[in-house]
């Protein structure tokens, strides 16, 4: 039954998520473009086409619309990135075509090495969110590893924790070059290519880099 909120029922709600959905979109630019703290959320809400406080009956405080942001790309990556899974790439094999995806993302790019630069401050309402996104994405990498040093894959010398952390870095580095690279002269980075290069080197193993293909197409066998 429609409510006093959604006079046109079904309809109404459809309107509602498709506008919840532009304000996480335009957010997402702004947010890449000139970093949390400088973002405005008038300037958002005037990107949208809505009122301030029409954006504020979607996103009370910024800080509502910053975590929203950052799941709803999370919530993409994440299908993406098990779709490769699921479709015969190796975990690394998948972490590279995520980069590639990501060289077709500016935006996204941006915005993750802007609010994690950012997020170092403790006050920072996405501080948490890095500190587990980090956590998360190491512990994933460092069992990838274990996985291949017992599979007789990778050196049995080969420290997971710090090899996890140096592919990490090696990521953010990449990012940042890249983005400093898109109005210079000369070639541009290429993330993925270098990321697999490196990957060839400590964990073996091997693929093409290209723009990748729908999940549903066919994929690799683990290298």
């Amino acid at each position: 039954m429609p409510t006093e909120k959604s006079p046109e029922g079904p309809r109404g709600y459809a309107k509602g998520r498709r506008k919840r959905e532009q304000i996480i979109e335009s957010a997402t630019a702004m947010f890449g473009e000139v970093g949390y703290n400088s973002a405005s959320l008038r300037e958002i809400s005037a990107r949208v086409g809505i009122s301030h406080p029409g954006l504020l009956h979607h996103f009370p405080t910024k800080a509502d619309l910053l975590a929203a942001v950052l799941q709803h790309r999370d919530e993409a990556d994440n299908e993406l990135l098990q779709a490769d899974l699921e479709g015969g790439y190796d975990f690394f094999q998948a972490l590279v075509r995520l980069v590639e995806r990501n060289q077709q993302r500016p935006g996204i790019v941006e915005l993750y090495s802007s609010l994690s630069a950012e997020a170092t401050s403790p006050g920072h309402p996405a501080h948490e969110y890095f500190q587990n996104r980090y956590d998360m994405t190491i512990t994933a990498m460092r069992t990838e590893i274990e996985s291949r040093i017992t599979a007789g894959e990778m050196p049995a010398a080969t420290d997971p924790d710090s090899t996890a952390r140096a592919v990490v870095a090696l990521m953010d580095g990449l990012q940042i070059q890249w983005l400093l690279g898109r109005d210079a002269q000369g070639p541009r980075v290429d993330m993925a290519q270098v990321l697999l290069d490196h990957l060839r080197l400590v964990a073996r193993i091997d693929m093409t880099v290209a723009v990748p293909a729908p999940a549903s197409d066919a994929a690799p066998a683990r290298a």
